[in-house]
């Protein structure tokens, strides 16, 4: 049986904790949000903790305190996150600060909290980048620095603690459509001109993204560690023909 730890739990990390439990797993909730989190568990009938992802020692309680709950973890997922839009010369220092804190330490609490958790049993850790971190897009500076870093994290993580037989990889969705995103599809022009970007012509659901983590968290991928999938309509990779 998965038993999962699942940090941020909105839309994307909602979607997660779902399709876990319907597939027979366990899930402890994480987050910043006590109502939204007491609403997801009792659907889930699953227990949940309020953290602070930004603070090492609050992400490392919550990990114990699932491992307690859950009789051990198998998974974390990492879906905290933050959305800035804005040319370099317009971020503030606090917005920088703060844009690294949320998509970038907080994976890294991740994983320093997954290689002491898991180190004797081995698992599976996901953390979330974005299409942003992958490829350039104008107005994305601090945000595409955070998530290009959180896909650097993966990759030696996951070289560090393979023998331990924890496997990290990491999701890196385009536009998805959840309460953080809502102001970038606040009309209809604007939701236009974010499905234009995507070759394959929608915005992404947090099921199109919680589908991919699970596949990552499932043992029977146990041969895969240290990738990076984009899910993002072909954002990343593909220019579409007009």
């Amino acid at each position: 049986m998965q038993k999962v730890l699942i940090i941020g739990a909105g839309g994307i990390g909602s979607a997660v904790a779902r399709e876990v439990v319907a597939s027979g797993g366990r899930v402890f909730l994480a987050g910043r949000n006590p109502e939204s989190l007491q609403k997801l568990s009792s659907e889930l009938n699953c227990e949940w903790e309020t953290l602070e992802a930004t603070d090492a020692a609050s992400v490392d309680a919550c990990g114990d305190k699932a491992a307690e709950n859950l009789e051990g973890v198998t998974g974390i997922v990492n879906c905290v996150g933050s959305i800035l839009l804005k040319p370099g010369h317009l971020t503030s220092s606090d917005e920088w600060h703060e844009t690294i804190a949320a998509n970038l330490t907080t994976a890294f609490h991740c994983v320093r909290t997954a290689g002491r958790l898991l180190r004797s049993s081995g698992g599976s850790v996901v953390l979330l980048s974005s299409a942003a971190g992958r490829i350039g897009l104008a107005n994305h500076e601090a945000v595409a620095a955070a998530k290009a870093g959180v896909i650097g994290l993966t990759r030696s993580a996951a070289a560090t603690y393979a023998r331990s037989k924890i496997r990290f990889n990491c999701v890196a969705p385009g536009l998805v459509r959840t309460p953080l995103a809502a102001g970038l599809l606040s009309s209809e022009l604007a939701e236009k001109a974010s499905v234009s970007m995507h070759p394959l012509g929608r915005i992404g659901e947090p099921e199109d993204v919680s589908s991919a983590v699970c596949w990552f968290l499932d043992p029977k991928n146990s041969w895969v560690t240290g990738q990076i999938l984009g899910v993002d309509g072909g954002l990343a990779d593909l220019k579409a023909k007009n």
